[in-house]
């Protein structure tokens, strides 16, 4: 990972910040998810600790990408300044049109579906669920689009 972040590598500077985008949303969402399925939300809405829990992962995955944004820019200024040429411009559609379909997806399941089942924060994680999917798909879809390209 420190060498497809490293400005010595000839990785496009758009695939670093897509590797970074999914170490971002993976390191706080992942122990997220896996305390809320291990450790279930009793206490009924507003339940302060698990808001409070959510707005610590919220926050550590802004802290995460803002710096790691930060330093990728002061390690590549002059690839940060490029414009998106044609390849960039058709490999953001791609991505954002299959995790625009996953978000759509996650959208129906937890507003229509789930509302009759369940509700309290297992649908509220349902949706943080399917919204951090679809981030990792769009941000997926790119780094495999630029190393298919690649190859």
């Amino acid at each position: 990972m420190t060498n497809i972040l490293d400005s010595s590598e000839s990785v496009p500077f758009r695939e670093k910040v897509a590797w970074l985008s999914l170490l971002a949303m993976a390191v706080p969402y992942g122990p997220y998810f896996t305390w809320m399925v291990l450790h279930p939300p009793t206490a009924p809405l507003p339940d302060l600790p698990t808001m409070f829990l959510f707005g610590v992962t919220s926050i550590s995955h802004a802290l995460i990408l803002g710096l790691g944004r930060a330093w990728l820019r002061w390690r590549c200024p002059d690839d940060a300044r490029l414009p998106a040429d044609e390849r960039d411009q058709a490999i953001t559609l791609r991505a954002l049109a299959v995790a625009y379909q996953v978000l759509i997806l996650g959208t129906m399941l937890t507003g229509i579906v789930m509302p009759f089942q369940t509700g309290g924060w297992r649908l509220i994680n349902a949706a943080i669920a399917a919204i951090v999917l679809a981030e990792l798909v769009s941000n997926g879809v790119v780094v495999w689009s630029y190393r298919r390209s690649r190859s």
